[in-house]
């Protein structure tokens, strides 16, 4: 199975970058993973509400579109739903034995995401009730989707 992250913006700081690099080394044993990046919109420094819902509108496109052809799709937003490490692993096997060839899960950029995107969603998940910065929310992700790999293959991960 492919896990697909995808989200709005790029990340710059080199800090973030080589801890995302090295849990998608260690997560290479278990299932593939592949990252992208698809273009944050541009807007004044206090938009107005509808040039706000007019970047949610055009981020969303993007990210749905390199979402496309995934069996099931995650979105983190801070008001989804709180999964343990087990929780997600256990439906990452789930996933696994329903032949799901792709699993996406998409970070929106500063102003969230989309109405659209909400609605696609199979499933929204919260990493926690406070708010990260777009970009650390990858490595944050990647970290614990490797931990659910050890425990979806029954490996010792620290608790």
């Amino acid at each position: 199975m492919q896990l697909r992250v995808v989200g709005v913006g790029r990340v710059r700081e080199s800090f973030l970058n080589d801890g995302i690099q090295e849990y998608r080394v260690r997560i290479s044993p278990y299932f593939h993973v592949e990252l992208a990046d698809v273009r944050e919109g541009r807007h004044p420094r206090d938009p107005s509400p509808a040039t706000r819902a007019g970047v949610l509108k055009e981020e969303g496109e993007r990210l749905l579109s390199a979402a496309r052809g995934s069996g099931v799709l995650v979105l983190l937003d801070i008001r989804g739903e709180s999964w343990s490490s087990e929780d997600l692993a256990a439906r990452l096997s789930s996933w696994v034995l329903e032949g799901h060839s792709t699993v996406s899960f998409l970070i929106g950029g500063p102003f969230g995401v989309s109405e659209e995107v909400k609605n696609e969603a199979t499933h929204v998940l919260s990493l926690s009730r406070m708010t990260y910065p777009h970009q650390m929310v990858r490595l944050i992700l990647l970290e614990q989707l490797y931990r659910a790999a050890r425990i979806h293959r029954g490996d010792p991960y620290h608790k």
